[in-house]
């Protein structure tokens, strides 16, 4: 099982909240140079385009300025103040892209024992070293996709020279491509999947594709046990 962490990007200002189609909207006046033009391609009504642009300047100040007709048939342009009110969205939504596409893989198990806070959980895949509460005897292990390091099985070191206690053989079966940072996953034993994060230059040095075996590995303190109950309910 993976679980997504969903982010949404918004930029504050003076109590103004600027999301995604605010950003669509300035992006389309500039394309077409017109505001009435913008709002035809966006399926909104004009005055309400209006009245969203007047909200936004009350609190950033002028972001388009009038051209008046010619040969060129004058026009809508943005200010200074709105094209870098777009660039600052599109840095922070870069920025928030690695965030959000952090995933957390679950495992489910068994604890067989323990010393201290970590203990080995007995899964479908084999052992896991995790942190798990000192109460829980059936989890749910989960492990970060940015916790998750990939390497090619001939390459691994052995456990005794990595911290990396916790590793398993796979398949790779997807990989996502992002602007900078791959989206992997690995199939696993028992066809239980493990997600995992890499640049784009290790995504092409391990040659990550479907079905290129490579070996997962990560940290006992990267795997997190949740106790569940294990009684049935009727």
């Amino acid at each position: 099982m993976t679980i997504e962490k969903g982010y949404t990007t918004t930029l504050a200002v003076d109590g103004v909240t600027i999301d995604r189609r605010d950003i669509e909207m300035l992006e389309a006046i500039d394309d077409h140079g017109s505001m009435h033009s913008a709002a035809d391609e966006l399926g909104r009504s004009y005055a309400r385009l209006q009245n969203r642009i007047v909200e936004i300047e009350d609190a950033v100040g002028p972001l388009t300025e009038r051209q008046r007709g010619g040969r060129g048939g004058g026009g809508t342009e943005l200010t200074d103040t709105a094209c870098d009110l777009c660039q600052r969205f599109d840095r922070h939504a870069a920025e928030l892209d690695g965030v959000a596409r952090v995933t957390e893989s679950v495992i489910s198990g068994t604890v067989r024992d323990r010393t201290g806070e970590l203990a080995t959980v007995e899964t479908a895949v084999g052992s896991i070293l995790a942190l798990v509460p000192e109460d829980a005897g059936e989890v749910q292990v989960s492990v970060r996709s940015d916790a998750v390091v990939l390497t090619d099985p001939t390459e691994t070191p052995r456990g005794d020279d990595t911290s990396l206690r916790n590793r398993f053989s796979g398949t790779v079966v997807e990989v996502e491509p992002g602007d900078a940072i791959d989206r992997v996953t690995v199939r696993l034993a028992d066809e239980t999947t493990l997600q995992a994060l890499v640049t784009r230059a290790s995504a092409e040095r391990l040659g990550l594709e479907t079905g290129r075996s490579i070996t997962a590995s990560f940290k006992a303190t990267a795997a997190r046990g949740i106790g569940v109950d294990s009684r049935s309910e009727s």
